[in-house]
């Protein structure tokens, strides 16, 4: 076929279209989704009008498995919040006894800490289950608002944060949980991958569409969890306990998201690259579970990138001069609307700043989740992998 002078084959044409399509979702996805911290901004400058704190009772709960170290670098951040009214309740998961040594002696100096604990010879597979639910059962309060034990508030503001979305109407609030920033390739990566995942999670929050949160950073009822029979759906599996109640619970009317600054839980990371893997393979082990919409929807963006980047090769490969400017400028175009994103939403929630390791990044992880969900091993040998 012959145009404009120059001649293109059908399959370089097919290629070209297919790229073309992918590049049209992309684009979608980027600018309709993960802008989500400008869509955020605007909002900020919309209702510039100062508004009265919400404060209502908050039950913070944490649950620690052998966490003693965490617990007393990062748990006084918790205690210590700016808030009028709330409670801590650390759910002892078959610690040793320094842990409740420890937690004993807090109590005597904050008279909102109280404790519970999980029987050291409970035997669920996933325990976290049970700690979660002996906390949520223990707590005084309607609103719930959770994290882990080796995370701490970035500021003294973040439960204020958290609970001014505590509207009527509304269930859930998701929020921002970031890594620690380490000097390592393996945190980049893990870092990278945090932050891309939560944009996208809280994007399709705020366009109506939530389908996950992460338990280091979110809050919801107590009647949520009582309306949903606790986690009796999927007791039989090791995770599940944050993402898959939001999944079955939330919807664009019940739920909220809050990505202030002030708003975001900071975590320790794994360290090296197997452990990393262990942690990805377990939260992508109830995937599964999502509803099948979710599963539609988060699954367009990884199936449309790769078909951008394989239609990308074989145009180059068998397209000629014009093919090659044509994809060139959809690469750049594409590249240039990620590296402000992402690096604005990095700078947004205090993050380190990607280049060129975009692509890389780009093309590795989708691989790397494609063969956890294929070939994992969450299945005989998942005993060996810890909750947290």
């Amino acid at each position: 076929m012959i145009i404009y002078g120059y001649e293109f084959s059908i399959l370089e044409l097919i290629f070209f279209s297919i790229l073309l399509l992918a590049f049209i979702y992309q684009l979608y996805f980027y600018l309709h989704y993960i802008r989500i911290v400008h869509f955020y901004k605007k909002n900020l400058k919309k209702n510039a009008e100062a508004k009265p704190n919400v404060i209502v009772p908050v039950s913070i709960i944490i649950c620690g498995k052998d966490e003693i170290q965490n617990l007393q670098k990062f748990l006084p951040y918790v205690l210590n919040q700016d808030y009028a009214n709330f409670e801590v309740i650390v759910v002892n998961d078959g610690s040793s006894e320094e842990t409740s040594f420890y937690l004993e002696g807090l109590k005597k100096i904050y008279s909102n800490l109280r404790t519970t604990f999980v029987p050291a010879e409970a035997t669920n597979i996933s325990t976290k289950k049970l700690a979660l639910t002996l906390g949520i059962k223990a707590a005084k309060n309607d609103w719930l608002l959770f994290t882990d034990a080796d995370c701490m508030p970035e500021e003294n503001t973040w439960l204020q944060r958290m609970a001014n979305n505590f509207n009527p109407g509304i269930e859930f609030v998701l929020g921002y949980g970031a890594y620690f920033n380490k000097k390592s390739y393996i945190n980049k990566l893990i870092t990278y991958d945090t932050l891309f995942n939560s944009l996208q999670f809280l994007g399709f929050a705020y366009q109506g569409k939530p389908y996950m949160g992460v338990g280091r950073n979110m809050a919801y009822r107590k009647e949520v969890f009582f309306r949903q029979k606790g986690f009796a759906s999927y007791l039989h599996l090791r995770s599940g306990d944050d993402d898959l109640i939001v999944n079955h619970g939330a919807n664009k009317f019940n739920t909220k998201i809050e990505i202030a600054p002030d708003s975001i839980t900071l975590s320790e990371p794994e360290k090296n690259f197997k452990d990393w893997i262990l942690q990805k393979e377990r939260h992508l082990s109830v995937s599964s579970y999502y509803s099948p919409k979710s599963r539609f929807q988060i699954a367009v963006e990884p199936f449309t990138r790769g078909l951008f980047y394989l239609m990308l090769i074989l145009s180059a490969v068998f397209g000629n001069i014009i093919t090659l400017i044509s994809i060139s400028f959809l690469f750049v175009v594409r590249f240039i609307v990620q590296l402000s994103i992402i690096n604005s939403s990095a700078h947004h929630f205090g993050e380190r700043r990607y280049f060129l390791s975009i692509p890389f990044f780009d093309i590795i992880l989708p691989i790397i989740n494609l063969y956890l969900l294929m070939f994992g091993k969450m299945g005989s040998k998942s005993r060996n992998i810890r909750w947290k």
